[in-house]
């Protein structure tokens, strides 16, 4: 009997997965989880987004830095056959890979408008809020915020607006919105932040045919050309209503219009790894946005009934408390 116990035991321990371990950092947060040897990238993404009781899984994605360059885990792959970090653990940023056309419409669950609100904003207003509480005209006068780093250089940088302007808009904003909930909060940014021009636009360095230095930016409505020095004003829109279709080939990237008569547009990049991003960039937002304009499935109509419901329920709780 003892014999067949301990074989037992040892039978138990051979079936243990082998595993490693990964880091997952959101805008606000880290968590580590232990992964099968086996595991393919979409097994560690569903894990995620269960940790996070996130269920408009689309919108994002597992990135990560190699070589000097930001890419996407891939969801059809195993994670360790990918060319990932050799380091314990395995980090990956969990961010939003693809953007709504229409913040308001699309992003149903509170916990989506805050992992974008996040990511948009680097929690710009709530640092505000939490840190000077409610708006005072008496208390707060011009020049408080002048010398609180509140926003990243990156943003100061790309809106190329002064100090006293990104002010004068914040306190605005501020003001505004005193005593509203912070899920209300964060939808107004959000819809004030779509419709910035380069809103969720994915930028990437590309030359033509005749080796001009441009940009092409990917985002929920298409790809766009600009000018190397401006990323507001593309000089080029490709809808995706109007291309026929996407090709990829070493370097280079091809886009043909549905006008048949039309110019086929081709551009080169430094890399075929950017190409292969460029491209799957393209599929995954032409994808979301045909599915905008097919009927909602079950589980979004349900997504959006409860989204209804819970508005409701928070706007009857604070007719309550008004009382």
């Amino acid at each position: 009997a003892e014999g067949l116990k301990n074989m037992s035991i040892r039978g138990l321990k051979k079936k243990q997965p082998k595993t490693f371990k990964v880091r997952i950092i959101t805008v606000d947060a880290e968590m580590e989880f232990s992964c099968e040897m086996k595991w393919k990238g979409k097994d560690l993404f569903d894990l995620v987004c269960r940790a996070l009781g996130l269920r408009e899984t689309w919108f994002f994605g597992l990135q990560y830095t190699i070589k000097g360059m930001c890419t996407w885990l891939k969801m059809d792959k195993k994670v360790l056959d990918q060319e990932i970090p050799k380091e314990d653990p395995i980090s990956f940023h969990f961010l939003a890979k693809f953007y709504p056309e229409k913040v308001e419409e699309e992003l149903l669950q509170e916990i989506t408008q805050h992992l974008f609100f996040l990511q948009d904003s680097f929690a710009c207003f709530n640092c505000i809020k939490n840190f000077y509480g409610d708006y005072d005209p008496n208390f707060h006068e011009p020049g408080f915020l002048a010398h609180d780093e509140l926003l990243p250089k990156r943003v100061l940088r790309q809106y190329q607006l002064t100090a006293e302007m990104w002010e004068e808009k914040i306190t605005a904003w501020y003001a505004e919105h005193r005593g509203i909930a912070r899920d209300e909060a964060e939808m107004n940014y959000l819809k004030i932040a779509q419709d910035l021009e380069m809103y969720g636009v994915n930028y990437f360095p590309i030359q033509n045919k005749n080796h001009t230095d441009l940009l092409l930016g990917v985002d929920a409505k298409g790809i766009h050309i600009y000018s190397i020095n401006n990323r507001f004003s593309p000089n080029k829109s490709f809808e995706w209503s109007s291309i026929r279709n996407i090709s990829c080939s070493e370097k280079e990237l091809t886009i043909k219009p549905l006008d048949k008569k039309a110019e086929v547009f081709k551009f080169f990049s430094s890399q075929l790894k950017v190409n292969k991003l460029i491209f799957q960039l393209c599929i995954g937002n032409h994808d979301l946005f045909m599915r905008r304009r097919k009927v909602d499935s079950i589980e979004i109509q349900q997504m959006k009934a409860q989204a209804r419901e819970e508005k409701a329920r928070k706007k009857l709780k604070l007719g309550e408390r008004g009382k």
